[in-house]
Parts: structure tokens; sequence; C-alpha cells
């Protein structure tokens, strides 16, 4: 009897590849005698359709049992129809599952596993970054002022000037404020620059529902 297993490289004591389409080798084992073959899994990179080309080359090769640890619907189909067999739920090593198989450890499977194209690995990340700048900024009524902060992500430049007169434009942009070096005094910056940006909010606003009375 030969017996395809999955596995992730080309011999006995390589571990079972869960995934068939995708898997790295395959060993094709005589069940009797334990010799075996070891093959590349070609379709291992394909864009689409890997379980179908696995399994038809399983197919050619005349095996008739197929181990592995899970089974797509589509290389189901094609190796049902050919008429092998297929065992899910092996891991280990190769011949450790074929072992497990020929003492009836392993059970036959009468369905896929797994959705198609679940062996695709897909993944995606994001990250919190801190940042620091310094910014110029414009005034309500022609004031224009010049600012450095420090926020997280991006610079909030201060200075918002309400009139020519309040506010006149500073000759150099004030310096930002240098690092804290430890996590109680970057609380007390945030909070002071929190409590600045809360009244220059207030100033803006104002000076807005002063320009709309006009």
């Amino acid at each position: 009897m030969k017996i395809c297993v999955t596995a992730t490289a080309g011999d006995l004591n390589a571990q079972v590849d869960p995934r068939f389409g995708r898997s790295q080798y395959f060993v094709i084992v005589d069940s009797d005698t334990m010799a075996f073959e070891a093959m590349v899994n070609e379709a291992m990179n394909a864009p689409g359709g890997a379980g179908i080309q696995a399994a038809q080359a399983m197919v050619n090769k005349g095996v008739d049992v197929v181990i592995s640890g899970n089974m797509g619907p589509n290389a189901f189909q094609v190796l049902s129809t050919a008429g092998v067999r297929i065992a899910t739920g092996a891991y280990g090593t190769v011949k450790e599952a074929v072992e497990m198989y020929k003492s009836s450890k392993l059970s036959e499977t009468g369905a896929s596993t797994v959705a198609a194209h679940a062996g695709m690995g897909m993944g995606a990340g994001a990250g919190l970054g801190t940042g620091s700048g310094t910014g110029v900024g414009m005034g309500m009524g022609g004031g224009r002022g010049g600012g450095g902060g420090r926020g997280m992500g991006r610079g909030m430049g201060r200075g918002m000037g309400l009139d020519m007169q309040q506010q006149p434009m500073p000759q150099q942009p004030q310096q930002a404020p240098q690092a804290p070096r430890t996590k109680e005094e970057e609380l007390e910056q945030l909070s002071n620059m929190a409590s600045r940006l809360e009244k220059e909010m207030v100033e803006v606003k104002k000076r807005i529902e002063e320009l709309k009375k006009r």
C-alpha cells in the first residue's frame, strides 16, 4: 500500500505538515517495507488551485492513502473521486503517522476538514508610535503665532493669535520642549499641553462667535 504523508521535509523523520495543498513535501511510503520517495510539492506557491494540483499529482503517483493534518474541499473531491482514502488529524513524524494509520489510530475522513484556501497565509499588523514636532499657528483676525509642541503622533503648534495687537508674530519660533526622561515627566508635560490647547480652543471658539455676529 502506498501512503502519502504531507511533510515539512523529505524523509521519514520529518514533521507532518498540517496542510495538504500547500504542504512543503509529499513523502510516499510503502507501508510494508517503509521504503519511501520524497517529492517537493510544486503546487505549494501556486496563486490558486494548489489543492487540486497537489491532489492530481498524488493520483498520478498511484497512492492509495493520503495522510495530512487537514484537507480542503477541492483536494478532497479530486482524491475521493479517484478512490484515494484520506486520513486527517495526523501529527508527529512521517514514520509515526504511517504507523498510527496502520494501527487504526488515524481515522479516515468522509469530508473536507477546512474551507477552501485555508492554507494561504495572510497577516495584518498595526503599530502605535509617538512623535514630536513644531508648528506655526495662524490666528483668527490676521494674528500669527509661532510655537512648538510635542504630542502623540504629530506636533501641534501653539500661539493662535486673536489679532495683531494681542499676539504679535515673534521673530523666532519657540523651541520644542525637551523630551521627558520619565513617565511622570511625560504625563506632566502632556497634561500641561492639554490645558494650553483647551484654553486656546476656548479663545478660538469665542473669536468665531464674534466674527459670526459682525
